[in-house]
């Protein structure tokens, strides 16, 4: 019971204390992390980036408020661009390495791909303080369906959420692409 108070505290605070110049440096400072020993590796495989995935809603929470009022935009990466612009284009993918690479670029903005047979585990703890943080910053701009509208955050949600299903989109094709062709290249 103390962990999950833990969890739930510490993304709280998170969310409570980030601003878009903290979530910024948070950011950069997280793409310059060193890399893992081999020790390391093994013991994170277990639950693969759960604490780092936990530290990315946080700042996400956080960040929403500014998101909210126009202060802070998230950018469409440019690979979900053009699976928006082109969801079923095979231009330049007419090898299995290219395919492949293109698949692996999609995973790297959409997160894996889902896998057959793996079992769902979910972070109890992890949830319930995401949706303590989400309640509590939501509910710091009052009329925030509104302000989201005016401010234009919301149709910014809208296309970042059509280009996310586009890239979910052409990854499933270039898959099934990639299988037709008989490729044996991995992603």
């Amino acid at each position: 019971m103390s962990m999950k108070r833990s969890v739930l505290f510490g993304v709280l605070a998170a969310a409570l204390a980030t601003t878009p110049v903290m979530a910024a440096q948070t950011k950069a400072a997280t793409a310059k992390e060193p890399p893992k020993s081999d020790a390391s590796k093994a013991s994170s495989q277990d639950e693969p980036g759960r604490w780092d995935e936990t530290r990315k809603k946080a700042i996400d929470i956080g960040a929403q408020p500014a998101r909210d009022v126009g202060m802070s935009k998230r950018e469409i990466p440019p690979i979900l661009q053009k699976a928006y612009d082109d969801p079923y284009s095979l231009k330049g993918l007419k090898t299995c390495k290219a395919l492949s690479a293109e698949v692996t670029n999609l995973n790297g903005v959409l997160g894996p791909d889902y896998i057959v047979g793996n079992a769902y585990k979910e972070n109890r703890a992890g949830k319930l303080a995401e949706a303590g943080g989400k309640t509590i910053i939501n509910s710091i701009i009052p009329f925030r369906g509104l302000v989201r509208e005016v401010t234009g955050a919301a149709p910014a949600d809208r296309q970042m959420n059509a280009a996310i299903d586009a890239g979910l989109a052409r990854r499933g094709f270039l898959r099934g692409v990639h299988l037709k062709q008989g490729c044996k290249t991995k992603f």
